[in-house]
């Protein structure tokens, strides 16, 4: 899936594994997306708050659905959240590498969400797009 279609002008996030751990790219990709002027928010029970960005425990307690979710979690964990965002209506998700899987990939094409499946991080190709 060419990835302009997630990197819109005005596009939504939701960061699924964002954290507090500078180091980890849940961290980076939500200072990155917030940084770049999108409207961004974590997901992770562990915080309410990132940097001064909202984070909520989970996909069924966000207060807007986001236009785009990036999951930053492991493949079985991200299996689950695929399913979530279905069952929510929400139908783009880019999955970081080491998130995507090929289970992932088939349960996506039976449920009709759209994944960017190239393997590419989204703020190399937020990046590239905006060069």
């Amino acid at each position: 899936m060419d990835a302009q279609v997630f990197l819109q002008p005005g596009t939504r996030y939701a960061v699924v594994g964002a954290t507090t751990n500078q180091e980890k790219y849940g961290y980076r990709v939500l200072q990155d997306l917030h940084s770049a002027g999108f409207t961004v928010v974590g997901v992770n029970p562990k915080y309410t708050d990132i940097g001064g960005i909202p984070c909520y425990p989970d996909l069924g307690t966000l207060p807007w659905r986001p236009d785009v979710l990036v999951i930053v979690v492991p493949p079985a964990v991200g299996l689950k959240i695929l399913e979530q965002a279905a069952h929510l209506s929400m139908k783009k998700l880019w999955f970081q590498p080491g998130a995507e899987s090929e289970e992932i990939a088939e349960r996506a094409k039976k449920l009709g969400v759209t994944l960017n499946d190239a393997g590419t991080c989204i703020m190399v190709a937020r990046r590239l797009a905006s060069a």
